[in-house]
């Protein structure tokens, strides 16, 4: 059996060529339908903003991390404010109730006293404290 080269058809021969015209015709109506049955996609977030009162302090109490440093006069401070050993317990307590835990920066200065790292270390570790890193140990090389 050969295959004519030629398009027309008139020996009665079946056509090898496929009409695809109305198949396409078919498909783009199934995709304008699709398109048009889809709901728009809306995303917003809704959000109650605070409101700014000019004689209110923020919290001493950064979300992302909180640096707890002990200079060489053995005073504790949090964020860069001295605070008590109840103090520290409170701000402590609350961050571990937040969502996600904010990381603790201990920073112990080398001239500190052990007794008083010792003591915030013991908060640190009744507040139940989850994120905690050491800042600062490469001042430590020179000192021993």
């Amino acid at each position: 059996m050969s295959m004519q080269t030629t398009s027309d058809n008139t020996s009665g021969e079946p056509m090898l060529d496929v009409n695809v015209t109305p198949l396409i015709d078919v498909m783009l109506v199934l995709l304008i339908m699709f398109i048009i049955t889809i709901p728009i996609q809306t995303h917003a977030v809704k959000l109650d903003l605070p409101v700014n009162q000019p004689n209110q302090t923020p919290p001493p109490i950064n979300p992302i991390k909180n640096t707890l440093s002990i200079n060489a006069q053995d005073q504790v401070l949090w964020n860069g404010a001295p605070v008590t050993m109840s103090q520290l317990r409170t701000y402590l307590d609350a961050t571990q109730q937040m969502n996600p835990i904010p990381e603790l920066h201990l920073q112990p200065d080398a001239t500190a006293r052990y007794e008083i790292v010792d003591d915030v270390l013991a908060v640190t570790k009744k507040a139940k404290v989850q994120k905690m890193g050491f800042v600062g140990n490469e001042y430590y090389m020179n000192v021993f």
